[in-house]
């Protein structure tokens, strides 16, 4: 090797490398606004969410950021309330003129912004709002990233049917993703067979679930199926295990994901079983340390490792995967596009058929997620086993569920 040439080929390729990163720095930073719950009764859920687009973005970073531009993003409280989170992203986009930006927590709160994003024509991918229903009306900038609600119970319902059991009760609040819940839980049970012989709603805020389980109960309904977010579904556990309600199976859809859940409620949590749109379960420990289970999650250990050394303590679930995994679609298609073109990014999301860390994201042309597909989960010794579908299935379910006093 000729040395006295070696070195000056090397100080040329680092005063272009030097020349690079001056020009990237010189460029002003691409500007990504969201608001997401950090209080009310949403906060314990869209906070992970916020953590998750906060990885994302530091990731993007250290990759060299988007179009040149490092990315900066802020995140504004909207209180858990539709009204706020209208206003905060008209704020962001109409005057604060952000580039770009991430959506905020719920089904509710992404209806009331999805207006505000069609006038601005700002392209969103909706990372946590399950309902297909905001998708169907028409608008051209919105794009969900989950499995829509209206497919949430497939699994469960499947699950019950090839078990032996026959019969469904459904409980669920009275706002639009829990109505969707149980609608769909509705037409997969009679698509399995099954017979619907409660389903009754209860209002936004309401703790005492006594008379409603009391229901549950006169219906000898062998699956309860409860559309509800978190502080509902530690209520509705705590008050049947207070009145010795005890189907042989109890599904809860939103709030039984997060770790807070079994912490609320200790070993009364055991056998209940949770809907999820994504897992850390999906990560299995085998010789050789952790490895994916299935190719539809790319990514998956190392987003695990990274947010576990990033948030020592803090919780894992899909809400998290929701946040990196949504980031990572829309940094995609403005890559794609080669610029943030509202057309442009528009047309790469509905051209995509990727694989990000929360799995395949694919939409229709109303923006309606189709390539996503929905887990079950049991809470088993204080570790959620995922028992559907069964190609990622490790553990069989704990089924029919023992009375309380035997637990």
């Amino acid at each position: 090797m000729n040395l006295a040439r070696s070195i000056p080929a090397a100080a040329g390729l680092a005063a272009v490398w030097l020349m690079w990163v001056t020009t990237a720095q010189a460029q002003p930073s691409l500007r990504i606004g969201a608001a997401l719950s950090q209080s009310g009764p949403y906060a314990e859920l869209g906070t992970p969410v916020r953590l998750g687009y906060q990885l994302c973005v530091k990731h993007a970073n250290e990759r060299g950021g988007l179009l040149g531009r490092r990315l900066d993003l802020t995140v504004e409280d909207d209180r858990s309330d539709p009204a706020v989170g209208a206003h905060i992203y008209e704020n962001l986009i109409g005057r604060q003129r952000v580039d770009a930006v991430f959506s905020p927590y719920s089904t509710p709160i992404t209806d009331a912004v999805g207006d505000v994003i069609e006038k601005h024509r700002m392209p969103m991918i909706a990372a946590a709002a399950a309902s297909a229903s905001i998708f169907r009306k028409g608008r051209k900038f919105l794009f969900q990233l989950q499995t829509p609600a209206e497919t949430y119970a497939e699994g469960l319902t499947d699950l019950a049917a090839k078990r032996g059991l026959r019969t469904v009760a459904i409980i669920h609040e009275d706002t639009l993703f829990p109505k969707t819940i149980a609608r769909s839980t509705e037409d997969f049970a009679r698509k399995r067979g099954l017979e619907v012989v409660l389903s009754e709603a209860y209002p936004k805020g309401m703790t005492d679930f006594s008379t409603l389980l009391a229901k549950v109960r006169a219906s000898g309904a062998e699956v309860l199926v409860a559309g509800t977010y978190f502080e509902d579904s530690v209520a509705i556990t705590k008050q049947m295990r207070a009145l010795d309600v005890n189907p042989k199976m109890f599904v809860v859809t939103v709030g039984v994901v997060t770790e807070k859940f079994y912490e609320a409620l200790g070993r009364d949590a055991e056998f209940v079983y949770g809907t999820a749109q994504w897992e850390p379960a999906l990560v299995t420990a085998r010789a050789g340390g952790l490895v994916p289970v299935a190719p539809q999650y790319a990514g998956i250990r190392e987003f695990v490792d990274a947010h576990r050394a990033e948030y020592p303590g803090a919780p894992l679930n899909h809400f998290s995967a929701w946040g990196y995994g949504g980031c990572q679609v829309l940094l995609e298609a403005v890559r794609r596009a080669g610029s943030l073109n509202a057309a442009r990014v528009r047309e790469a999301i509905l051209g995509m058929d990727f694989t990000s860390v929360f799995g395949t994201f694919r939409v229709d042309r109303d923006g309606v997620q189709v390539g996503h597909k929905m887990l079950l989960f049991q809470w088993q010794a204080g570790q959620k086993a995922l028992v559907w579908p069964d190609e990622l299935a490790p553990m069989p379910p704990r089924l029919p569920t023992p009375p309380w006093s035997q637990r």
